[in-house]
């Protein structure tokens, strides 16, 4: 007999876990709404109870990151997102309008193929497995050759936790010989219905390329504008919270600072008194020469380590409580490092004259890489945000957050994730933050209440009927400017120029507050929109 070489037999494999896997998922699409609820929450609670377990082993096998943040990534990625999806329907009939006469039908997609990162190892196949499962799918991981000691081993968890609660073997796999024909026979497999990708931009685009439907994630590039309005001090808090966050790992973390100049100089002393380094023209060189390698993508290197590690390789010394790198920009281009992603503590800074510039700059920054995904703003001025919103090409826009935590809905309301669509404009199929509703088909059964003699009467456009009532329970709705920070007056800045905007001096806000009397909160909608006035003239 002729022993399959090591790629025949991994594609093999891959075959055989793709067969169990829909072997599995027949038997669990007949499982009710409340049997798949429970295999989902014993998973989330078994992989949060090994959480730091996983932490260290990502982080000893890839050299990324700090275990410690790791640590709140896994418990993110399983209680977080547990508690999100618990209450969703997903199973069965889950919407029926019975004014409107329409019922909506979850159907499971089937088996789903998912990629694993190295920067995110653990984290990414807890999420995907329990927005797979609640979907009512099977889900068969590649896990990335560099993290393959810490992805099985959290493999290993959540395929015990699914067969203790119940679920059938095989609906929760992965491919244990890594090979890249054994990734290529998942993907092209005729009984996978989709490829849920996270990873570099070549096997993203290798998933699309398979002909196999695909939801993905893309490379980040997200700029972080500080608008004169901002709370300064706040603002650098986060952005630098945000960075060190796993040494910036996080694809939605900022990866560059704009800056209004008329604020620059009280930003950069707060950035200095909060741990970041202002690299000169030659140590910005150095550390530009690490960043990339010649066919112009990240060097692994450089990801996942500490500004001091990072400024010691690239032959320059720092102080020793050094949280950032930062390096004066102003030009963009894809051999510019300091314009593009850069998954370590590093950001390229820029000065401009005025928020209409700066959009300019943000347009720049995302064109030249990360389109559709994040932006983060901080300020106070509503009309800045309603401006950048309406036009600017991301999915997720941050307001006064740090954007590594905003962007996978750790610190803000959006959808728990570790999956960041980029739509259309980045090149995917999907601009959300990828839930189990991405996962399954909607089957619309809709009932006749019209019949042709209807549709041919003439159009009354003045007797048209009231629209049903909804049977939807009204949610409180709750703006954004709803932010404490909006609430705090705005401290006092760098001396601006007599063409600085003062719509938001202190001037201001005493004549909003003399007019309507003093803050409470009864009457601070009021002074918002005295204020808000102001901005109109």
């Amino acid at each position: 007999m002729v022993a399959l070489d090591k790629d025949l037999q991994s594609r093999q494999l891959a075959r055989e876990l793709v067969r169990n896997a829909k072997q599995a998922q027949k038997v669990f699409a007949t499982f009710s709404q409340e049997k798949i609820d429970s295999i989902v929450k014993h998973i989330a609670i078994e992989s949060a109870l090994h959480a730091e377990e996983l932490a260290k082993m990502a982080n000893e096998e890839t050299g990324f990151g700090k275990w410690q943040d790791k640590v709140l990534k896994n418990t993110f990625a399983s209680m977080r997102v547990y508690e999100h999806i618990k209450d969703l329907k997903t199973i069965g009939i889950i919407n029926d309008d019975k004014i409107n006469k329409v019922m909506d039908v979850g159907v499971p997609l089937g088996v789903i193929t998912a990629l694993v990162p190295s920067t995110n190892p653990t984290s990414t196949i807890i999420y995907k497995t329990l927005i797979a499962l609640k979907a009512g799918n099977a889900i068969v991981f590649s896990p990335h050759p560099n993290a393959k000691a810490c992805s099985f081993r959290t493999l290993d968890i959540v395929k015990k936790a699914a067969l203790e609660a119940g679920a059938p073997a095989g609906i929760v796999d992965g491919v244990t010989m890594l090979t890249l024909e054994a990734t290529k026979e998942l993907m092209h497999s005729k009984d996978v219905s989709l490829i849920l990708a996270t990873g570099g931009e070549g096997m993203v685009r290798a998933a699309y390329a398979s002909g196999t439907p695909t939801i993905s994630g893309g490379p980040g590039n997200g700029p972080a504008f500080i608008e004169r309005s901002a709370n300064i001090k706040q603002a650098v808090n986060d952005i630098i919270t945000s960075k060190t966050f796993d040494n910036g790992v996080i694809c939605a973390s900022e990866q560059s600072i704009i800056v209004e100049r008329c604020i620059y100089n009280e930003v950069h002393r707060e950035l200095l008194a909060q741990g970041a380094y202002f690299m000169n023209e030659d140590e910005a060189k150095r550390m530009a020469s690490m960043l990339l390698r010649a066919n112009g993508t990240i060097n692994p290197e450089v990801v996942g380590k500490d500004a001091i590690t990072l400024s010691q390789r690239a032959g320059f010394s720092v102080p020793a409580n050094t949280r950032v790198l930062i390096a004066l920009q102003d030009t963009v281009s894809p051999k510019n490092p300091y314009s593009r992603e850069k998954l370590c503590p590093i950001l390229g800074m820029y000065i401009e004259e005025d928020w209409q510039s700066v959009c300019h700059r943000v347009v720049d920054l995302l064109t030249n890489e990360g389109l559709g995904h994040t932006l983060v703003i901080h300020t106070q001025n509503e009309d800045v945000i309603r401006q950048f919103s309406l036009e600017k090409p991301v999915n997720r826009i941050l307001i006064n957050t740090p954007a590594a935590l905003g962007g996978i809905g750790a610190t803000t309301n959006i959808t728990p994730a570790l999956t960041l669509g980029c739509g259309a404009v980045g090149g995917g199929s999907s601009s959300d933050n990828v839930g189990p509703m991405n996962l399954l088909n909607i089957r619309k059964v809709g009932y006749g209440v019209r019949s042709i003699d209807d549709l041919r009467q003439p159009a009354q456009p003045c007797s048209v009927a009231q629209p049903a009532v909804s049977t939807t329970v009204n949610q409180p709705q709750i703006s954004i400017l709803d932010d404490d920070r909006f609430r705090q007056p705005v401290t006092a800045s760098a001396p601006v120029s007599n063409a600085a905007d003062n719509r938001f001096s202190t001037a201001a806000i005493t004549e909003a507050v003399v007019s309507q009397g003093d803050i409470t909160e009864e009457n601070v909608e009021q002074i918002i929109k005295a204020v808000l006035g102001r901005l109109n003239k």
